[in-house]
């Protein structure tokens, strides 16, 4: 291998990396919706998957809505956490220029 491929090579690696560690950035502050119940509960996460806030409608504060709550607050945070999944992906396809992810593959950020 000749010294200028190796430094082509090399430089290529770091732009690489670069540019993987601004969209870590890009990622981290991120910020993703998702709602259960029509609306009635949103969670908000970020893009590492963190619960950042939670909206709940005021009718579903009774003591007998409290199960229906639960359901809903996962059922938010299980549909921002998808939303959030999507985004990654395609920041990751931009990044690497339409190659997919193997599957179970994750940003590491």
């Amino acid at each position: 291998m000749a010294l200028g491929d190796l430094m082509g090579m090399m430089k290529q690696a770091k732009q690489l990396q670069e540019k993987m560690e601004a969209m870590q950035e890009e990622v981290a502050a991120m910020s993703v919706e998702g709602t259960a119940g029509g609306g009635l509960v949103t969670v908000t996460l970020n893009g590492k998957g963190e619960m950042k806030a939670i909206r709940i409608d005021p009718s579903l504060l009774k003591p007998e809505e409290g199960e229906i709550l639960e359901d809903l607050i996962v059922a938010a945070s299980t549909d921002a956490r998808s939303k959030a999944d999507t985004a990654l992906q395609d920041k990751m396809r931009e990044m690497t220029g339409g190659m997919n992810l193997p599957p179970g593959m994750k940003l590491p950020i």
